[in-house]
């Protein structure tokens, strides 16, 4: 049985692909593409249709990373075949949860830097790029970086649970 994983940011074309990115790439060099499977969406639907934020390719791209994306919005009824829903800061979470159908559904809601052991659980968000310029990208880069490790330790440990 896949394990489903959605980033969520405001208009997913900064930083819930480039989680989207890194995830996919860690899931590769962990072997765990057959059971995990990840994309990413926003609370809006402004950017929808157009693809990532080119500063978002550029400094993906420069580090390694594969992107091929499109935005597209969130939706409630996305809740019931995903079993991660991963906001990028607290805005998105509190959004998300509204959105829930369920408690269940709100449950699944988590922020990505609470992945990251390094980080004080104070501020767990990861600023948006959008408004400045390549050093913001490139910081969000090193934050989602951070994060992917834990949350991939995490996946693995409920993708594990599940063939036992």
């Amino acid at each position: 049985m896949t394990y489903r994983v959605c980033f969520v940011c405001t208009g997913n074309i900064c930083r819930s692909p480039m989680a989207e990115a890194v995830f996919h790439a860690r899931v590769a060099e962990a072997g765990l593409e057959d059971l995990v499977e990840a994309d990413s969406a926003g609370t809006g639907g402004w950017h929808e249709g157009e693809g990532a934020d080119p500063r978002t390719v550029a400094v993906l791209e420069e580090n390694g990373y594969v992107i091929d994306h499109t935005a597209r919005q969130f939706q409630p009824s996305w809740f019931s075949r995903l079993d991660l829903v991963v906001a990028l800061d607290a805005g998105h979470a509190r959004a998300l949860r509204r959105l829930a159908p369920t408690e269940q559904d709100a449950a699944k809601v988590r922020l990505l830097r609470s992945y990251d052991p390094a980080v004080d659980s104070g501020d767990l968000d990861v600023p948006d790029p959008y408004y400045g310029g390549v050093d913001g990208f490139e910081e969000c880069l090193e934050m989602v970086e951070a994060a992917s490790t834990g949350l991939l330790a995490a996946v693995r440990e409920q993708v594990e649970g599940r063939a036992a």
